[in-house]
């Protein structure tokens, strides 16, 4: 099988616009490209110039049209609410098209923005494809962020307007959106013109007259006035959506993600990548707040024809870590996506994995993982619990599809733990040291891309194409940083160790804290652990690992912090100068799950830090200050 990813690589290194112009005949264009990628347009270049389609009829028109009406789209499963729902594609198509209605009664056209502040409901997913449909421009915003983040937001991308909701539920906790809206709408320069509110049982909210309206009772209007909302045939370069990195600070980078392109990659890898055929139950757990969750909770499945889970809930307390075996069960997963914090969660609460044992788990064939790196002691318990492949794979908010991976629909190569594996079609990646010159297989260095960007990366920011030439591209000309530290082996595989910024300076010696993090994990009583650097008068920086311990553990923390100091310097050596480590109940991380280790840093160097918008409890930046304190490292309040 691996000779099948070869030749498929080799395919479209030896005619990219050939290999993408094939690709391209899996979607529906009302008019086909002029030509497949032309160089002169754009930052680096557009695909598929001169053609017109449009996402929303891919995604639901098409496959109704076919006959496939009665088929389940998407399936809601709510544990905070003991909600499940199945939509079928017909029932999506009439909810869209419905709200596609209101917003054109309500001044939205083509090439308006609309912002989408909302939980993980059915209704978000159908604001998103409305905007689609009638050629606006989405943008969603993670529901219940910080008002003044929301303000930032409104301003960049001034929404004609904005979908929300009463309300969201995380975990028991209820959190009011609407006081987060008019708080962030007052901050805001921009006023949108309207806001549908889409009200939940759990917390009603009050609507502002003139501005605020009820989304179920304009979708409900317009179900009954029945008009028809068709699709508008958009350019393949026009913008779908734009997504606000997470972490952002001060003025907000927008990415950019065009219609054809990003359907073209995300079919290609529902296909070939992730090897599903239409019909299929694909689960992503993440949130439509990030990019995961745009590609592949909504557009991939859905343009490729199968039926997505959304889950609003959490690997555990939902009600418990046995939670994801449940929907697996229950709803007969084909493929499960998710972030390996989600899996380190479980196993901390369930060492035994003895939660499986009350669930038929026989539909699940694969276990996606990436969002972060995945460590080798993870993969090998999910390996080992779930008795299916394990694919770790690699790629960013900016590519919006993986950029490497094990290509299950391919042929699954060899694996190796702690290594993306191989580059997908479209993907020239190279490390580079900090001069630009390439470095010797096995060498850290600056993961980087060749221009041009395959099809579904983003062409640019949002009104700021010299701030994405700057920030992307000029440090490594005609490459695309990626921002990320790795290495490429004899065998082509990509191991990614950290960003770039993660790479400390111990005595002169670049040490990635990735590889720190990995041998701390290995540890049996580590459920999960982060590595940072803390300024130090004499190496610059030294490194500090943070432990939090499984569940089940009753030995004396201080002799496992000893058993991984000895782990650490034993692997990589006294070079390491590691000597710090703290147990800890838990790590900060985003909602996401991503671990804020930045933030991290900047208390234990002393320095002034802001509140992370995303983080999931601020109160746990307490608790890691009040640690590093007693333990005599620095310590600060946010600051700006």
């Amino acid at each position: 099988m691996a000779s099948s990813y070869a030749a498929v690589y080799e395919a479209w290194k030896q005619d990219p616009q050939a290999f993408w112009a094939e690709a391209a005949t899996a979607v529906d264009w009302f008019t086909p490209a002029d030509t497949t990628f032309d160089a002169a347009e754009g930052v680096y270049g557009r695909w598929f110039v001169g053609a017109q389609t449009n996402t929303c009829y891919n995604c639901i028109d098409r496959h109704v049209l076919a006959g496939r009406g009665d088929q389940v789209a998407l399936i809601y499963d709510s544990p905070v609410t003991g909600t499940v729902e199945h939509w079928t594609y017909a029932q999506m198509l009439a909810e869209v098209q419905a709200l596609a209605s209101v917003y054109l009664e309500l001044g939205v056209t083509r090439g308006d923005r609309v912002i989408i502040y909302m939980p993980m409901v059915p209704q978000a997913i159908a604001a998103m494809l409305a905007a689609s449909r009638i050629g606006a421009v989405h943008s969603v915003v993670f529901g219940g962020f910080a008002a003044n983040e929301l303000a930032t937001r409104i301003d960049d991308c001034t929404p004609r307007l904005i979908v929300s909701a009463s309300c969201g539920i995380e975990t028991a906790r209820i959190v009011a959106y609407k006081p987060l809206l008019d708080a962030a709408i007052d901050m805001a320069h921009h006023k949108p013109d309207h806001c549908l509110v889409f009200q939940r049982p759990q917390c009603r909210a009050d609507l502002q007259a003139g501005r605020d309206m009820d989304y179920r009772d304009e979708v409900e209007r317009a179900m009954v006035a029945d008009v028809g909302t068709p699709c508008v045939p958009m350019e393949a370069t026009d913008p779908l959506y734009i997504l606000y990195t997470s972490g952002t600070t001060g003025q907000p980078k927008g990415v950019v993600r065009d219609t054809g392109g990003h359907m073209v990659a995300l079919l290609w890898s529902m296909q070939h990548f992730y090897g599903l055929k239409p019909g299929d139950v694909f689960w992503t757990a993440s949130d439509i707040g990030w990019v995961v969750g745009h590609s592949y909770i909504v557009y991939g499945p859905l343009l490729n024809g199968n039926t997505t889970v959304l889950y609003e809930g959490k690997p555990i307390g939902t009600p418990d870590a046995g939670a994801f075996w449940r929907v697996i069960a229950q709803h007969g997963v084909t493929a499960l996506f998710t972030a390996p914090t989600a899996f380190r969660a479980i196993r901390k609460e369930d060492p035994q994995a003895g939660l499986i044992e009350d669930h038929d788990l026989s539909s699940l064939r694969v276990l996606f993982l990436a969002g972060e790196r995945a460590d080798p002691d993870t993969l090998d318990w999910a390996e080992t619990v779930l008795k299916v492949p394990v694919i770790d794979h690699w790629w960013q908010t900016e590519t919006g599809w993986p950029i490497a991976g094990n290509p299950r629909g391919l042929g699954l190569l060899a694996v190796k733990h702690g290594s993306a594996t191989v580059p997908l079609p479209g993907y020239d990646v190279r490390i580079l040291d900090d001069g630009g010159h390439p470095v010797t297989a096995g060498t850290l260095g600056n993961v980087v891309i060749g221009l041009p960007l395959p099809p579904g990366c983003l062409p640019t920011f949002w009104n700021a194409d010299n701030r994405f030439r700057s920030g992307c591209l000029e440090e490594f000309p005609d490459h695309y940083k990626t921002a990320d530290a790795g290495y490429i082996d004899d065998d082509g595989y990509i191991f990614i160790m950290a960003r770039t910024d993660d790479i400390i300076n111990v005595a002169g010696h670049r040490l990635s804290t990735g590889s720190m993090e990995e041998i701390c994990a290995s540890h049996p009583d580590v459920a999960e652990c982060a590595v940072i650097g803390i300024k130090d008068a004499i190496k610059g920086q030294v490194p500090a690992g943070f432990l939090v311990l499984n569940a089940n553990v009753s030995r004396e923390t201080a002799d496992i912090e000893r058993e991984v100091v000895a782990l650490v310097r034993n692997r990589i050596g006294p070079v390491a100068a590691f000597k710090t480590v703290m147990c800890i109940k838990r790590l900060p991380k985003t909602r996401s799950g991503k671990i804020l280790r930045g933030t991290m840093q900047k208390i234990a160097d002393g320095l002034d830090w802001k509140m992370p918008a995303t983080i999931d409890d601020p109160l746990i930046l307490d608790e890691i200050g009040a640690v590093l304190h007693d333990r005599g490292f620095a310590r600060r309040t946010p600051g700006n």
